[in-house]
């Protein structure tokens, strides 16, 4: 659990200023249950630092280091009328060092089983959070977590959920065991979702069995980059609104992962993404205009394994978390 005395650690205070930080809600470690029930915050940040998902799926590790520089970035947001943290609580991240120790030296195969066990950890902590009436926004770690937030969520109430993702890769590969390439088609064949929205895939990084079996099954719309940004043959706004209009009308899961974003540090970085500013107005449009379930943003990184580093991430999901809990603020008012 995040305790305040651990927030107050990050905040860089300054006079006649105040902080997100200073603002935003926490629980004690013993009742947080009871009391993220009785907190009026509606938006709850959790962390899953880990990069064991993506290393299972051959990936360059690295995703566990955005948790805590991302939280520090988003506390020390101006807390003013536009962005009150009295609306947020900061549950804390889920402790993994265990895991992640293990998981040093292990083939994919064993990785594969460590991921099974993170599933098991997160799926009923997002059941709580839902449970309570609030909406989590979670800050990864690999995209191999987005399973268990769809587990965790839809079995609240027993329903199918719907997903929505901006991404360079479907992340629904074949079940070979669990990694970040796989936790849609996962969630799709237990039964936790129902349809799957997926725009930005990148043409030399799918598959053609991936894609067609995208285009086989029409719980499934997806969009390229290319069509969009290179040929011409679609518009962004076009694409969007076709993702949106798919998945409307159910309890909604919006996913994003960095990787789909130009030079953006990630597991499987591109110099040829889409644009900061168009994944900030992806998170706003989908805060007002779906019934948004949780937001997931994955597979970022401060520092990669091989020893890359960019700072700015932490900066950059600070802009992506607040972005959406002001659309989705200004949504709710108008009900």
């Amino acid at each position: 659990m995040a305790t305040r005395t651990y927030l107050d650690k990050l905040i860089n205070k300054r006079l006649h200023e105040t902080k997100l930080g200073e603002q935003v809600k926490t629980v004690s470690t013993e009742h947080w249950e009871e009391e993220l029930k009785n907190s009026t915050a509606k938006y709850v940040l959790l962390g899953i630092p880990e990069d064991i998902g993506v290393r299972a799926n051959y990936g360059l590790g690295g995703t566990h280091t955005l948790w805590e520089p991302a939280l520090k970035a988003i506390l020390n947001i101006q807390n003013t009328s536009i962005l009150d943290g009295e609306n947020i609580l900061v549950l804390g991240a889920f402790d993994l060092s265990g895991l992640m120790q293990q998981s040093e030296n292990k083939d994919v195969l064993e990785l594969r089983e460590l991921v099974a066990q993170i599933d098991d950890m997160v799926s009923p902590v997002i059941a709580k959070i839902v449970e309570a009436g609030k909406l989590p926004i979670v800050i990864g770690g690999g995209h191999n977590n987005a399973y268990p937030i769809i587990q965790g969520t839809s079995s609240v109430s027993n329903i199918q959920i719907n997903c929505i993702n901006l991404d360079a890769h479907s992340d629904y590969h074949i079940m070979e065991g669990r990694h970040s390439g796989n936790p849609f088609s996962y969630a799709k064949r237990k039964g936790y979702m129902d349809k799957y929205a997926v725009i930005g895939l990148h043409e030399n990084y799918n598959s053609q069995i991936a894609i067609d079996e995208l285009k086989e099954d029409h719980d499934i719309f997806f969009s390229f980059y290319e069509d969009v940004f290179i040929f011409g043959n679609d518009t962004y706004e076009h694409a969007l609104n076709d993702a949106m209009q798919h998945v409307k009308g159910k309890l909604t899961g919006v996913e994003l992962d960095l990787d789909c974003i130009a030079n953006t540090l990630s597991s499987a970085g591109t110099p040829c993404g889409i644009s900061p500013r168009v994944a900030r107005q992806y998170l706003a449009r989908c805060a007002d205009s779906v019934n948004v379930a949780y937001v997931h943003i994955a597979e970022g990184a401060t520092q990669l394994r091989s020893g890359q580093k960019d700072p700015s991430t932490a900066k950059l999901v600070a802009y992506l978390v607040t972005d959406f809990i002001k659309a989705n603020q200004k949504y709710h008012s108008h009900e």
